[in-house]
This record gives structure tokens, C-alpha cells and sequence, in this order.
């Protein structure tokens, strides 16, 4: 298993499906400039393994975006994944933040998931107070509320990489093995951090479930996908409409437009508003006067 990448699996006897993803340079293309606290980087890297994890199961062409937002001096976690597993995402947070739990970060908050698929009249959307101390109980709790079956995550992140397993009971599993989940949430529990992180999917498998039947389906690459937007941000100014846009450039001198999740800034001068209004008069009926 090489970097940045999700590996389903089956436990064929036991109906258990599972996954394994490892992230390096997609991850650190994601904390690039970012200066993120090391505990908050850590939870961000733990949700963004999580988020694939999940965001593995879409079929067809859709969106997963997923929310963690708190009182406390983390305020913020954010991810969003594609089909193509396509990955962005970040945090917000306190300039001075100590180490301490998901739960002791975040304070009383909520979990926001919305799933926007192609096939959809409307993106399906789930808002729920957080309940876990970490994001592998929280997630879990999630999962067992939402899916009525039981799962299971195993996560670790530092700066340099990020990865996570997942097991799910699936709803025929106990009339196969009516011990085979407690059995294998025991065996998957002794996974070391240092093993999520380093060793290929089918040899920390092969350690962690030995006894038992796995079928490993075909990696699936995982990237960092933030390319610039200009047409966007311009359309976004269009959409604002003149008279606010210019009261923008009066007032700053420029329009500045953050994209936070991307890390990214685009900025207009006088010139650059008045070339794109006038290349769409109809955005507005007549230019106002800059000072």
C-alpha cells in the first residue's frame, strides 16, 4: 500500500466490509502554509482519513462534505470529498491552542454531513450534537445512530501522514458468525499507529486478521484537489452586483476574496472590477464613480 491511497476490503465469512487509507503528500499539500497546532492538525488529519473512508462508498459522481463545529478554541473542521476521491479541506482554530481531546477542543458543537450526489433532487443532510471525546468515538456514535450498525475506526495523523481502518457490521453478519464482531473489533483494536501509517494493506490485514477470509479490492488513489478558480471568484463578483463590488473597492481600495478552504487569495484592483463589468453590462445598469 503506498501513500495516499483507500483500500476496501470484505471479511467474505463474516459479512464485516472494512477499509484502509494512508495519506502523505495529499495530506501535506493540504497543511502546506497552513501553520496549524499540532493537536489541531492531528484531528484534522484523523477526520480527513475518516471523511475517505466514508466518502470510499459513493458509487456514482456526488460530493461528501463533512462538519465538525465547536465553541471551543477549535471552532471549525471541515473536509470535502469527491467520488473520484478528490480531498480538500481545513480548520479553525485559536492562535494559541494546547493539546487535548476532540471533545475538549471542540466544546459542545455539532457534526454536519451532507451528501450531494448527481442522482439527487436535493443533497441529503444530517446535523447532530457531537458525542465522543475523540473523532473515531464520534464518528462511530454517527454511524451506529444513522446506519442502526455498529462501526469501527482506528485513526492516527501527525505532520508528515495520516491514515485509518474501518469496519462496519454488516446486517447479515451475525447470522454468520454470531461472535465474529466482537471477535474482530478485539483483533483490530492491537493496531499500532506506527502500522496504520507504514505497513501495505494486505501485510497489516494479513496481521491483524490471519484466521480469517479477506478479500482486498483494487487501491483507489486519493488527492489533494484545490486547483485556482478564477472564473468562479469572477462569476461570485457578477452575482454581488456592481453596486456592492464597487462599494467594496471604494472602501478597501481593492476586492480581496478569501478561499479558506483552499488557502487561497484573489484580489482585484480598479482596473481588473472595471474590465469585468464591462465585459458583462448587463450585471448592473451604470458604473459607479471610484475615488
Amino acid at each position: 500500500m503506498t501513500n495516499d491511497t483507500l483500500c476496501p476490503f470484505l471479511l467474505d465469512e463474516l459479512d464485516i466490509a472494512g477499509a484502509v487509507v494512508r495519506l502523505g503528500p495529499a495530506w501535506r499539500q493540504m497543511l502546506d502554509r497552513r501553520d496549524y497546532p499540532a493537536p489541531v492538525a492531528r484531528l484534522l488529519g484523523e477526520m480527513t482519513a475518516t471523511t475517505l473512508l466514508l466518502g470510499g462508498k459513493l458509487k456514482q459522481a456526488g460530493r461528501l462534505s463533512i462538519q465538525l463545529r465547536g465553541n471551543g478554541a477549535l471552532s471549525l473542521l471541515v473536509i470535502d470529498c469527491n467520488e473520484e476521491l478528490q480531498i480538500r479541506g481545513m480548520a479553525k482554530c485559536a492562535a494559541a491552542i494546547e493539546d487535548g481531546s476532540a471533545a475538549e477542543l471542540l466544546g459542545d458543537g455539532q457534526l454536519q454531513l451532507v451528501l450531494d450526489m448527481a442522482s439527487m433532487r436535493e443533497p441529503y443532510q444530517s446535523i447532530v450534537p457531537l458525542v465522543g471525546d475523540s473523532i473515531a468515538e464520534i464518528f462511530e456514535h454517527y454511524l451506529g445512530q444513522s446506519d442502526q450498525q455498529p462501526a469501527r475506526l482506528f485513526l492516527t495523523a501527525s505532520a508528515d501522514g495520516a491514515a485509518g481502518l474501518f469496519l462496519q457490521r454488516l446486517p447479515t453478519a451475525e447470522q454468520r458468525d454470531a461472535d465474529g464482531w466482537t471477535r474482530i473489533e478485539a483483533l483490530a483494536a492491537t493496531v499500532k499507529p506506527s502500522e496504520l501509517l507504514s505497513l501495505p494493506a494486505e501485510e497489516l490485514l494479513l496481521r491483524l486478521f490471519g484466521e480469517e477470509t479477506v478479500r482486498l479490492f483494487p487501491a483507489r488513489p486519493v488527492t489533494h484537489n484545490c486547483p485556482e478558480d478564477w472564473d468562479k471568484v469572477r462569476s461570485l463578483l457578477l452575482s454581488l452586483g456592481r453596486e456592492e463590488v464597487y462599494a467594496t473597492l471604494r472602501e478597501q481600495g481593492e476586492v480581496l476574496i478569501k478561499d479558506d478552504i483552499c488557502n487561497r487569495q484573489y484580489r482585484f484592483d480598479a482596473q481588473a472590477i472595471e474590465k469585468l463589468f464591462a465585459a458583462h453590462p448587463s450585471a448592473a445598469d451604470t458604473p459607479p464613480t471610484v475615488h
